[in-house]
């Protein structure tokens, strides 16, 4: 046989073994998590995650409703505004 044919067959070969070995993978995976979900351990996994706090503002600062309802109006104002 050519040694080009030769070649492509072994690559396509290859190609097709680790496609097989990926989907077989992907089923395990899929099955270990279903056996999890049944079985109560999806909330334990749920709790292992947690969202960052973003600032609210440029400077990395944040604030909640209640400290923009406390805050006086004069704050809010710019500096720029505030000039004489």
């Amino acid at each position: 046989m050519h040694p080009e044919i030769l070649r492509e067959l072994t690559a396509q070969r290859g190609r097709e073994l680790r496609e097989r070995a990926h989907h077989a993978s992907l089923a395990r995976s899929a099955r270990r998590t279903l056996r999890d979900w049944r079985r109560g351990h999806r909330a334990a996994e749920a709790d292992e995650f947690t969202v960052p706090a973003v600032p609210d503002y440029v400077d990395g600062s944040f604030r909640t409703a209640g400290d923009a309802a406390a805050s006086n109006v004069q704050d809010n104002v710019p500096a720029a505004h505030r000039a004489a």
